[in-house]
């Protein structure tokens, strides 16, 4: 071999070397440090209030809710760890920030779930509901797991930290992601027309006393920042370590973190609580209800036999 092809063979496999590492760089920038403390404080902020107005309110299902929030403001811890170690990163924070802010909205999502259901029971809508209700929260939960697992399974796969790893590990990822969006857009498709029938078709439970609609819309706005942030997020997978989102930190701020901080506050304001004290009251007036009709029943089987 000549000189002249050997050093070009050389270059050749410097540029592949070069290349190959470029491409499972853990950060394509230097993470900034205050907007990471910035959103850990507000998660840290929205967090405990939901968790405060939960257990004032015995609101049970809003746990997974605030399981969420507490991995967005750990999430973010971590990465402020990464802000002030660049640019020799270790593997520990990155994985940490990686995988909790992959997974929190999957937690989000398992809350609005349930609370389609609160809404349906409250106002005795099973029948405009095309899913039956005892399976509508199963279901769209089953896909929330599958999803959290391929995506928690594909994050904890890359912190080997090989080249191969990530890559298979962002595999994963992206098949958890696109579960995601499967069962997230058939639940508003769900929601919709369960929004619609009822609308048309009224149940003798729809009175304007009940706090349903503002529920509904709520859902809809978390649902939509919901999506948009896994939309993101796949493209983002599907670039590739070299693509263009994981190379500006702002995107991440813009459609991750501020979107998922919405929908936090947004069901602070409109707290799902509301929906469990109509439940109690549906069901206190149901049982009167009902003791009042085998009462009269029961008067007019005595005054029959008499």
């Amino acid at each position: 071999m000549d000189t002249d092809t050997q050093l070009l063979v050389d270059a050749l496999i410097v540029r592949e070397i070069s290349s190959s590492t470029q491409e499972f760089k853990l950060y394509h920038y230097n993470p900034t440090i205050g907007g990471a403390v910035a959103f850990v404080l507000l998660f840290l902020g929205t967090t405990s209030f939901h968790t405060y107005q939960s257990f004032r309110t015995r609101c049970w299902f809003v746990i997974p809710f605030i399981i969420g929030g507490i991995f967005e403001f750990i999430g973010y811890a971590a990465r402020c760890v990464s802000g002030k170690e660049s640019p020799n990163w270790t593997l520990g924070p990155y994985i940490t920030q990686s995988l909790l802010l992959l997974v929190a909205p999957s937690l989000f999502a398992a809350t609005i779930y349930m609370e389609l259901g609160r809404i349906i029971t409250l106002v005795n809508g099973e029948s405009h509901c095309f899913i039956r209700k005892k399976w509508l929260t199963k279901i769209f939960v089953f896909g929330d797991i599958l999803s959290f697992f391929l995506q928690g399974g594909g994050g904890g796969y890359q912190a080997s930290g090989t080249a191969s790893a990530l890559e298979t590990g962002s595999h994963i990822i992206i098949v958890g992601l696109f579960v995601q969006l499967v069962f997230f857009g058939f639940f508003i498709v769900v929601a919709v027309k369960f929004h619609l029938s009822i609308s048309r078709v009224p149940t003798v439970r729809l009175t304007n006393e009940l706090p349903w609609q503002k529920h509904m819309k709520a859902l809809y706005v978390a649902s939509i920042f919901i999506m948009v942030r896994s939309i993101f997020r796949v493209v983002e997978y599907l670039q590739g370590f070299n693509g263009y989102l994981l190379h500006h930190e702002a995107y991440l701020y813009i459609f991750d973190a501020l979107l998922m901080f919405l929908v936090m506050v947004l069901l602070n304001v409109v707290h799902p609580s509301e929906l469990a004290a109509s439940m109690k009251h549906k069901t206190a007036v149901d049982h009167e209800f009902n003791l009042r009709v085998f009462t009269e029943r029961h008067h007019r089987l005595g005054s029959d036999m008499s």
